[in-house]
């Protein structure tokens, strides 16, 4: 019986050819496998033109980033606020791509000591764009560096100690810092000030929720129709980032309880399963209203109070459950506390206790 031996130069030969294959088509900018992973597959825009809603600081950017582009400077700082998931982190993306600068992203809570601060301050670019998510958190003798960042791009360095001591001025590249809040009010007065353009982000229309709910089904590759766009839209609490993670429970759904496709049925019966009412409350949206209504005879309560009651954190109840709450007219914030309205009586199927109003 007669072996052959394997071609080993022309198995090497192929091998190459297929590594270069695959380089050009990276260096092209083809799409690869692992770019359809979902770590990678954003639902983000990428540019102002991609954005949709919030129409007026979507705006006062595309004015504020073409003024700068024309001055050859970097653009002035910015800071967002609003509640969780309005586009704030998005839109400090958007501002890195249309500026053509790296952006680096950080948190107050992770900026522990100056020192974390001067270490990505001075690693910043001509151009850099650097986002400080929740900046009311970041702590007082951090802040302070921030100071001479922003208004003169240094940062001053103090050497020795005692009647040894020195201070060096290390000059940064000019950069923009993107700050992000949900409590406006607890940012200090000095770098509030120091904030070239100051904008609310408020809740998304109806409208605008609907082309979001379109847009991400598209890019997921999932089929969607009007009328499951505009549900989904309506349970969404006004919010980009709850609508597409609502989106991916009903695709979910959709694909193992149905023929993969969305539409009304689908998503009342896939956010049935979630806790998610015609309205967009959760269950702890429930628990908040029925312990104000059922412990505290429908209000004034303080918030500590229905913190401990329910065993959540008040930051929570405050950030993410009272804003659209608020928004929607079932609850009342007074000089005493919080109370229901007679909306929410209606809503939780409660008598309404006349007494209160």
């Amino acid at each position: 019986m007669k072996t052959v031996a394997p071609d080993t130069d022309t198995d090497m030969s192929d091998s190459i050819l297929t590594h270069r294959s695959d380089e050009t088509s990276i260096v092209k900018g083809a799409m690869q496998p692992d770019d359809r992973d979902p770590e990678i597959l954003s639902l983000r825009p990428e540019r102002l033109d991609e954005y949709i809603g919030q129409a007026e600081v979507v705006e006062t950017l595309k004015i504020a980033i073409e003024a700068a582009k024309i001055r050859s400077e970097p653009l002035e700082h910015v800071l967002f606020h609003g509640p969780p998931g309005l586009g704030k982190t998005t839109l400090a993306h958007i501002i890195a791509n249309e500026m053509g600068g790296t952006l680096t992203v950080t948190s107050g809570p992770a900026l522990e000591k100056g020192g974390d601060l001067i270490g990505i301050l001075t690693h910043l670019g001509e151009g850099d764009v650097l986002f400080v998510d929740e900046i009311h958190r970041t702590p007082k003798t951090v802040e302070e560096f921030l100071y001479p960042a922003m208004e003169d791009f240094a940062v001053d360095f103090v050497f020795d100690k005692g009647i040894h001591a020195r201070s060096h001025r290390y000059r940064l590249k000019c950069f923009t810092l993107v700050g992000a809040t949900t409590r406006v009010g607890l940012l200090s007065a000095p770098l509030r000030d120091r904030f070239g353009i100051f904008r609310n982000l408020d809740f998304y229309s109806l409208e605008d929720l609907v082309r979001i709910t379109t847009r991400s089904a598209a890019l997921l590759g999932v089929g969607i129709d009007t009328s499951g766009a505009g549900e989904l839209a309506k349970r969404s609490r006004g919010t980009p980032r709850i609508v597409n993670r609502l989106l991916k429970r009903v695709r979910d759904y959709a694909q193992v309880r149905g023929d993969g496709a969305i539409n009304r049925s689908t998503v009342e019966a896939a956010l049935a399963l979630e806790g998610v009412d015609n309205l967009g409350l959760t269950r702890l949206d429930h628990s908040y209203l029925k312990t104000i209504i059922e412990y505290y005879g429908g209000g004034p309560v303080g918030i500590e109070a229905i913190s401990a009651t329910l065993q959540e954190e008040t930051d929570t109840l405050v950030d993410v459950v009272e804003p659209y709450l608020l928004k929607i007219g079932m609850v009342i914030r007074t000089s005493s506390g919080r109370k229901v309205s007679e909306a929410a009586y209606r809503h939780l199927n409660l008598p309404i206790q006349q007494k209160l109003f």
